[in-house]
């Protein structure tokens, strides 16, 4: 069983519980992936809380299907009382602040001094999408044909957009800054093509991909086949092109070229974003961050650089790599291996390789599914190609990952595919 205290979300709804006002062996600050997955194994080490205000727990990767009319966003959603793991105690609020050195969380509500105390913290708050960092795009995201897959609920107009679709300019962004899932953007490109096709009305329709990077994807091996890929199906790709303001009525969008910095404008009658992500201002305004706002932690431990009773997991933290949810599942199985260690007084020794992943839909039934580390080391778990578009990793996206997610991963006991990729190159990936 688990305990569920709810804290008032906003003041003036009344005084936060004294019963919550507690010292927890465990606090874990977020009940995403991240969140659910370390504190399903902490329950057996000792008391837990997690901190998460939300009501819904979604499969945010599916989302991308379901701009593509593949699947519903209902299907990406949980209760989140049905994710919090059984054995903790879930206060339904959300974090104000960090003191670590007092080993010290604030929570939301309207008595300021209310706290909760721990021996060890792990962030899981996730990242802020910034939709307001493009002009004008806040004011007319979910109308005139502008549309994004990112955030709960958007992929559906999406969809709406896209199957109305009989012709014109189809633009598709990534934009310059940190972003969580980096293939998304090109996916639902991708898909929109394949749908076009289908529909017999592609013909009348121009497809490009502005992406701020300077190629098509950050890792070359992959890079290379998407791009060929891109050219095959007649959809452009302009590079270091960087969305920073949008006219909805209009229908116009302005792309900054990030080597001159001179500003474009290009007309559309579909316009998917890639929004700007950044960290989230409670964590990035307290001791934990670093320089750039995010948890700072050490890249192969997860363990805080100056707090030793600090880990952080998923999107709030520096590590180095692809902001996914692959990579929650890789590090939860480092993250509490260190902690356990901690305990103990032992040395850290479990090591995060950086391990991430993107599997790219490049059509309704073809995906590249792309596995790499730290500094893009390739980190295939199959013993071939997976920069081969195939239909076996398109079906383990579609129907397999889905349920690894709600029965393995938020469960603490999917921790990505490292053994199945030593078996699979006998011990040399």
């Amino acid at each position: 069983m688990r305990r569920v205290i709810r804290i008032p979300k906003k003041p003036g709804y009344g005084a936060i519980h004294q019963r919550c006002v507690s010292h927890y062996n465990f606090v874990v600050a977020g009940g995403g992936s991240g969140g659910c997955a370390v504190a399903s194994n902490l329950t057996k080490h000792g008391s837990v809380a997690v901190v998460d205000p939300a009501d819904s727990h979604y499969y945010q990767p599916m989302w991308t299907l379901v701009g593509a009319g593949l699947k519903t966003t209902e299907q990406s959603r949980r209760r989140q009382k049905q994710c919090i793991p059984n054995g903790t105690t879930w206060l339904q609020t959300s974090v104000e602040g960090f003191e670590p050195e007092r080993n010290s969380v604030s929570l939301y509500g309207s008595l300021k001094d209310k706290k909760i105390t721990y021996d060890y913290l792990i962030v899981a708050l996730g990242l802020d999408i910034r939709f307001d960092k493009v002009k004008g795009l806040t004011e007319t995201l979910g109308k005139n044909g502008v549309c994004s897959n990112y955030g709960a609920g958007n992929a559906d107009y999406t969809w709406e957009v896209l199957s109305a679709v009989q012709g014109g300019d189809l633009l598709f962004t990534f934009p310059n800054g940190p972003i969580k899932c980096a293939g998304a953007p090109q996916k639902i490109m991708y898909l929109a093509d394949a749908h076009l096709r289908k529909a017999g009305v592609r013909k009348n329709c121009s497809l490009t991909y502005h992406t701020a990077l300077p190629a098509i994807f950050g890792v070359p091996k992959y890079a290379a086949v998407l791009s060929r890929l891109a050219r095959r199906k007649g959809c452009g790709v302009e590079t270091k092109s960087h969305l920073v303001e949008v006219d909805g009525e209009k229908k116009e969008a302005v792309f900054e070229n990030l080597d001159t910095g001179e500003h474009s404008t290009r007309t559309f009658d579909m316009l998917h974003v890639g929004p700007p992500c950044a960290p989230l201002p409670v964590y990035a305004t307290s001791p934990l961050a670093d320089s750039a706002g995010w948890i700072d932690v050490n890249k192969h431990t997860l363990q805080h650089n100056k707090y030793e009773n600090v880990f952080a997991i998923g999107d709030c933290n520096s590590c180095p790599t692809g902001k996914t949810a692959a990579k929650v599942a890789a590090e939860s199985g480092v993250l509490y291996e260190n902690i356990q260690k901690l305990m103990k007084g032992e040395e850290l020794s479990e090591s995060y390789n950086g391990y991430t992943s993107c599997p790219l839909t490049v059509g309704e039934d073809k995906l590249v599914l792309a596995e790499f580390g730290y500094d893009g080391a390739i980190l295939e778990t199959f013993p071939f190609n997976q920069a081969n578009p195939m239909w076996l990793t398109y079906f383990l996206k579609k129907e397999v990952m889905p349920p690894l997610y709600w029965h393995g991963l938020i469960k603490g006991t999917w921790r990505g595919p490292g053994v199945f990729r030593k078996l699979a190159h006998l011990g040399t990936v």
